[in-house]
């Protein structure tokens, strides 16, 4: 995260995110070291952790602070050499370094301050995600920035906003995709039996009428890797050609199943 915001924000004049952004106009605009700003920042956020969040939580984010206030000062350096020419590549490559960094630490359920642990507070209450509360409170911080930095770079960062949060997201929920297959057919039960013996994953079915016929059927309701889509496709179509199937994609599945390695799961390697 140091890296990007000395590398690329602000060489080519890029606001940074949450309270980072607040740091960068004040380093423009008085030429404060970050490090030193983002510890002052941070006393009354501390605070805030110490009296709602837990005592792990609370001093993970203090070493985070320290250490990111410590590396923001340290790479300053590489603040002096313009890497990349390019405001958008720029944008592209901080953003998504920044949101490697901070995936990092959402994934070891930290934050690094700031609006993190507001972030966390309303994702402990409401459920919802620290990087889109984060993108939410942004977008606020990028219309009062628009007074101070003008138009271009503010739509430039809101580029650099839309890399960082999609990358972290990517990042904290992993690239291990999961599909949710509904299938209804005339014969479900072979359409199940073939599921099971290709990718070995257990298959639910779930009582369906259809509202204008009355006909009741066999819903074939079944959970697997992306890995496994292709497989699964091609034992339904064979099957049953003209099945009707619907796919969507699942985030979070809570099985121990999806948590076993491949030694020993039942998945079929053929």
């Amino acid at each position: 995260m140091a890296r990007a915001l000395n590398s690329f924000y602000i060489p080519a004049k890029i606001l940074s995110c949450g309270a980072n952004g607040m740091l960068i106009l004040v380093y423009y605009g008085t030429g404060i070291p970050i490090g030193v700003t983002y510890i002052i920042l941070n006393i009354p956020i501390f605070f805030i952790a110490y009296k709602y969040m837990d005592r792990e939580y609370t001093v993970s984010t203090i070493y985070n602070i320290l250490l990111f206030s410590f590396a923001a000062d340290f790479f300053s350096f590489l603040s002096k050499e313009i890497l990349v020419h390019d405001m958008l590549l720029s944008c592209i490559a901080g953003g998504v370094l920044f949101g490697i960094g901070s995936s990092c630490i959402y994934r070891a359920r930290s934050s690094t301050g700031g609006l993190d642990i507001i972030s966390a507070l309303i994702q402990g209450r409401y459920s919802i995600s620290i990087s889109t509360s984060n993108f939410l409170f942004n977008i606020l911080l990028l219309a009062v920035s628009v007074f101070f930095a003008g138009l271009e770079p503010v739509l430039y960062t809101l580029v650099t906003f839309f890399v960082m949060a999609r990358t972290s997201n990517a990042f904290t929920v992993g690239f291990d995709f999961k599909k949710n297959f509904i299938i209804m057919s005339d014969n479900p039960e072979a359409i199940a039996e073939a599921v099971f013996r290709k990718v070995g994953r257990d298959v639910t079915y779930l009582e369906g009428e259809g509202a204008y016929t009355y006909n009741k059927r066999r819903v074939v309701f079944v959970v697997a890797k992306l890995t496994q889509m292709a497989k699964i496709m091609a034992a339904v179509k064979r099957v049953d050609p003209d099945a009707f199937r619907i796919i969507h994609d699942v985030n979070d599945v809570f099985w121990r199943s999806f948590t076993l390695n491949s030694s020993s799961s039942h998945e079929d390697s053929k």
